[in-house]
């Protein structure tokens, strides 16, 4: 099963629900490679599950910041491709941190702060990926998958209509990732 923000990996007969950012390039059906993360609670055992090694790699370095939780490190995964957010870290661009939902002024100037060094290491030994090369969409995706990704995200549904169909004007309304990206502006 593949929702906009989860999937449901079938491993040899045993299903693991995983939440995914938006967009990632997991297939819905067939075989797939996805690398995961799970995060221990009191009260719950959560998989988050990523199409790409970065891109895990990335919500793990998400997660060492300071007021980031796994919630908000996926919703800045689902706002900005992996190289997008290297580069707004490499860069200092605060602004485009605060593109993810959830992330106001305070949490990316932490984020900055915090990842510089580790986001310009990263840079240099896993290299970046290039331009583009974020997550990938597969088949036709409609303005309901993209208001239920932003309801996913914690939005309101007025909300999320009102900025799904603000982004559709923007974007091809069948390009599910474009759609969600600039609604989450």
């Amino acid at each position: 099963m593949r929702a906009p923000t989860r999937v449901v990996l079938d491993v040899a007969g045993v299903g693991y629900d995983l939440y995914v950012p938006i967009g990632a390039a997991i297939p819905a059906h067939g075989k797939a490679r996805v690398y995961t993360h799970l995060v221990v609670r009191e009260d719950a055992h959560t998989l988050y599950g990523f199409g790409a090694k970065h891109a895990r790699d990335l919500f793990r370095l998400l997660l060492k910041v300071r007021g980031v939780g796994p919630t908000m490190a996926l919703a800045i995964l689902s706002g900005l491709a992996p190289n997008e957010l290297i580069e707004a870290v490499l860069a200092g661009d605060a602004a485009m941190l605060t593109r993810a939902k959830g992330v106001g002024k305070k949490t990316a100037d932490q984020i900055l702060l915090d990842l510089a060094d580790k986001a310009a290491a990263w840079s240099k030994s896993e290299g970046r990926p290039a331009t583009g090369a974020g997550p990938e969409v597969r088949g036709e995706a409609t303005l309901e998958d993209a208001i239920g990704a932003l309801l996913a995200l914690g939005f309101k549904e007025k909300e999320a209509r009102k900025n799904v169909e603000r982004a559709a004007t923007e974007v091809d309304p069948k390009d599910l990732e474009a759609l969600v990206r600039v609604a989450l502006r």
